[in-house]
């Protein structure tokens, strides 16, 4: 158990360590857009939807290419990981650049998906069209990062991620409320500090991959000549993975929608609760991808005990951890809502929707380590799109939408409606970990 704990903690910690200071940017921004005013506060967070939206496609491709590289990492098969490195980083660009031509040629049609209010339009449509440059690297270096996860290299991304929430702080200081001389540029400002310490990401990253990591390289043949039935293994894991996340992701931004066209209020106390859903979940969605790599590379190694021991013990580990969080987050509710310019409209929602989160956070403790850490660690990929995706969609989103735009429940009803997908899909996750479908060796 103690030789399980170190190499759980040695890749779980340095991975929930990045989650922690990815959410912690987001944290900064809305602290400090927060004290801004509402308007500023919804435009920022709204006009984030895009970011968060690309972020999870970028996840999906590196999980779906994780199953492969964590099982060829088993197998010490480096010439085959560096294949996979390079289909997926070009994936990664591609994407990035579709997001950023999106925001630059449509902000305020963007915006309109999520707010009606004419101010939140503009302000988040000046945010898109300054961050949108940010998101070819970002999606470069996120899908680097998260790929050197699935071969046990975890801390030059808490190296990376420190450097960047450093710098973001900062800048966000300087630019939005105008110190040093420099004009408050509000939440240009916050777009202004994302997009520059994503540059330095970049930097870092480049520097990394040509200068230290000598074990796995970025081959430029990689990135044009595929391997075909790598390729097909790649899309047949990634595929499902990438559509699982990409809906997983609109439906967040579906959620967001939904509340924002019930008013700012709504908006801005939703925006504040997924920051902190973010922060209650930092370790057991760092443990579900650390489950990822183990049970992968034992599957690989042909020790099925071994991974199915591993999936075990993460999911109790992570409930253990989420019951903590969740009673520190219960017990901090009054101070993070006063912390925070808002109306009393919104505090008052924002009270309630943290003791729901408390509840929907217990149910995620478990299907998130069985859905994005053991089922797809072997390959069972397909099983999590479906499940997610319907529970999603034609669970909670639906019912909130009806909801909110036809019964014309209140706030506080139509949130409850919209967290509902964890407490649909868990009984079939744990079905589906019981049965031990994903115990399977997807390499050649």
């Amino acid at each position: 158990m103690k030789e399980f704990l170190k190499i759980v903690f040695g890749l779980a910690f340095p991975i929930a360590l990045q989650n922690l200071i990815n959410t912690a940017v987001t944290t900064a921004d809305v602290v400090m857009l927060g004290k801004v005013g509402e308007t500023a506060l919804s435009s920022g967070s709204l006009a984030g939807q895009v970011q968060f939206v690309m972020s999870l496609m970028i996840f999906g491709m590196t999980s779906g290419a994780s199953v492969l590289t964590a099982q060829y990492w088993g197998k010490k098969e480096l010439k085959t990981i560096e294949k996979v490195f390079g289909m997926t980083l070009c994936f990664a660009l591609v994407a990035g650049v579709i997001f950023f031509t999106a925001v630059e040629l449509f902000p305020e049609q963007i915006m309109h998906i999520f707010s009606s209010e004419a101010e939140v339009i503009e302000g988040g449509a000046a945010y898109l069209r300054i961050v949108g440059f940010s998101y070819p690297l970002s999606a470069f270096c996120t899908g680097y990062l998260y790929l050197m996860r699935s071969i046990e290299r975890a801390k030059i991304g808490t190296a990376v991620f420190a450097c960047s929430l450093l710098a973001n702080v900062v800048m966000n200081a300087v630019f939005i409320f105008g110190l040093m001389g420099v004009p408050a540029m509000g939440v240009r400002g916050a777009a202004l500090a994302t997009l520059l310490s994503r540059c330095l990401e970049f930097l870092i990253v480049v520097w990394y991959m040509w200068k230290v990591n000598r074990q796995v390289r970025i081959r430029r043949r990689y990135f044009f000549r595929w391997d075909a039935l790598l390729l097909k293994d790649f899309l047949v894991l990634s595929i499902p993975v990438v559509l699982n996340e990409t809906l997983w992701g609109a439906g967040m931004s579906a959620n967001a929608a939904i509340l924002g066209q019930l008013g700012s209020p709504a908006a801005a106390a939703n925006s504040v609760v997924r920051v902190i859903r973010e922060l209650v979940m930092v370790m057991s969605v760092g443990l579900s991808a650390a489950t990822s790599v183990l049970v992968g590379k034992a599957i690989g190694e042909k020790r099925l005990d071994v991974a199915e021991t591993y999936a075990r013990r993460m999911v109790g580990l992570s409930i253990g951890i989420t019951v903590c969080a969740s009673a520190a987050m219960l017990s901090l509710r009054h101070v993070i809502t006063n912390a925070l310019t808002l109306g009393a409209e919104a505090k008052n929602y924002l009270l309630f929707m943290l003791v729901v989160l408390a509840i929907y956070a217990l149910c995620q403790s478990v299907s998130c380590p069985v859905i994005v850490g053991i089922l797809r660690a072997g390959g069972d990929t397909r099983f999590g799109l479906i499940l997610e995706g319907g529970a999603l969609w034609v669970g909670s989103i639906l019912l909130g939408w009806i909801g909110a735009f036809i019964l014309h429940l209140p706030v506080k009803a139509v949130f409850v409606l919209l967290m509902l997908d964890e407490f649909i899909k868990l009984p079939f996750a744990v079905w589906r970990y019981r049965s031990k479908i994903w115990l399977k060796d997807v390499t050649r």
